[in-house]
């Protein structure tokens, strides 16, 4: 069955190219693309709808439309996915997404989108359950909390800090072994010393994996505050 797609954004030509690499991919069903944030609400209360792609900046406000209706769509409807597009590199906006979980959440650079089976990876991951975080996000987190002197972090081999990488991602073990050449045996037992390090072990399925990964990297002082709103584009 195809995953049934509706794609929010207001700039015409982003979202012509990210309609057009989801219509080339096989298992996904363009249901419609909308410029706006109640736009975007009603389309969704009214069609099938199994994931949403939205930019995260769109009218009325121009602010963060984008995380905020994946906030809605957590109370209204829990079973859609939300794929955040963003050109900004901020985790304070990927936290403010996760703030209620990260199931079925994807926060997704917009650079990222002329790489169709990123964006697509993103879609999928979200529709079966699943998260997806922009690796620059997940850099950028694993920096900031190094330069923190008493950070359990500094207790991880640097193997274990690019698994708990891979984590953050919302990856699988079977995935985080083939992409860092491990094996599946070996990813598992850098998993567990991670999280006894970093006071983890209850955390076991991947949506908890993810958001305890993301919040105890973010616990860091200068964690940068997301952007104040832009005026209305």
């Amino acid at each position: 069955m195809a995953i049934r797609v509706v794609v929010a954004e207001d700039a015409f030509l982003v979202r012509e190219a990210v309609t057009r690499l989801l219509a080339d991919a096989p298992d996904v069903e363009l249901v419609a693309a909308v410029a706006d944030r109640g736009t975007l609400v009603a389309t969704v209360a009214e069609k099938e709808t199994d994931v949403v792609v939205t930019d995260i900046r769109m009218p009325p406000t121009g602010s963060d439309e984008g995380v905020l209706v994946a906030a809605e769509l957590r109370e209204t409807r829990p079973e859609v996915g939300v794929v955040v597009l963003s050109q900004y590199a901020e985790p304070a906006y990927v936290l403010k997404l996760l703030e209620s979980g990260s199931a079925r959440r994807a926060y997704l650079l917009k650079e990222r989108v002329h790489h169709r089976g990123q964006l697509v990876d993103a879609v999928r991951a979200v529709y079966a359950g699943g998260s997806y975080i922009d690796p620059k996000i997940v850099e950028l987190l694993v920096r900031g909390r190094e330069r923190v002197s008493d950070s359990p972090l500094t207790a991880l081999t640097p193997r274990e800090l690019e698994t708990l990488a891979e984590i953050a991602q919302g990856k699988s073990n079977e995935a985080i072994a083939e992409s860092l050449v491990l094996t599946k045996r070996a990813v598992e037992k850098h998993i567990n010393s991670i999280f006894m390090k970093l006071n983890l072990a209850g955390s076991r399925d991947v949506s908890s994996r993810v958001a305890a990964a993301l919040m105890f990297l973010a616990d860091a002082e200068g964690l940068p505050s997301a952007p104040s709103p832009s005026p209305p584009r």
